[in-house]
């Protein structure tokens, strides 16, 4: 009896878990990582909440994606790296880059390129350069991408 009551008050707790926020299957597992139950357990647990539409990796991709880009302005090689360390398939990840217009793709590129660059105090034009290609090559834009705009901006 114990052990359903567990499982339950487990159930309600995931729920509320993935309720707040999209979840992956990974976080879920990072979750249930503590409690001391079968591994049969936390797979009867993840197919309930797929089930009950809790925890839907394509709705989770789609989300992180949108989310990462607009609000920390991250470029499509640093969304696709995080997704994959999700263990994400690659069809979902495709279609969470879907969820970014080219357009507003290149429009935030070009704020945050042009906002940083001016942000830079230093003098020296060599280190100002790598400053500020590491700093975008860090969140995830094409290396094509930030060598025509520091070329551009110079």
């Amino acid at each position: 009896m114990e052990i359903n009551k567990t499982l339950t008050d487990l159930k309600k707790k995931l729920e509320y878990y993935c309720s707040y926020q999209d979840r992956c299957h990974q976080e879920i597992h990072e979750k249930l990582r503590p409690f001391l139950i079968s591994e049969e357990e936390k797979n009867t647990l993840i197919v309930y909440l797929i089930q009950e539409n809790y925890l839907n990796e394509e709705r989770f991709a789609r989300s992180f994606a949108r989310g990462k880009h607009r609000i920390k302005f991250w470029g499509n090689s640093r969304i696709v790296n995080e997704l994959k360390q999700r263990q994400i398939s690659q069809p979902n990840i495709k279609l969470a880059l879907q969820e970014i217009a080219e357009g507003e793709y290149l429009e935030t590129f070009t704020k945050i390129s042009e906002k940083h660059w001016t942000s830079i105090l230093e003098k020296n034009p060599l280190k100002k350069r790598k400053k500020f290609c590491d700093y975008l090559l860090r969140k995830g834009w094409e290396s094509n991408l930030v060598y025509e705009k520091m070329k551009a901006l110079e």
